[in-house]
């Protein structure tokens, strides 16, 4: 079941801004995953099992040895894995 009300929405469209937002997608996704886990936390959106699926895969995308930077092939999962994420952010 889909969470409702004005915070729900709210969360729904700062997250979908963020993916969106003009910069690095990597930036993007990592802000993106803030917001969302900000979400959740305050209960405004509801975890669903295909959003856990996608924020994991996210993370393993993200992941990086401190003082590394993030190739081309990061950022291409992240927006993919992002463009999955705004699919199922209507059923949070």
């Amino acid at each position: 079941m889909s969470s409702t009300g004005p915070a729900a929405d709210a969360a729904r469209a700062d997250i979908r801004a963020l993916m969106e937002a003009k910069g690095h997608a990597v930036d993007n996704a990592r802000s993106a995953v803030d917001r969302l886990e900000a979400a959740f936390a305050a209960g405004d959106l509801v975890r669903t099992p295909t959003l856990d699926l996608e924020l994991g895969d996210l993370m393993r995308a993200l992941e990086q040895d401190e003082g590394q930077k993030l190739g081309g092939k990061s950022a291409e999962a992240a927006r993919f894995i992002l463009k999955a994420i705004d699919r199922e952010l209507d059923n949070a």
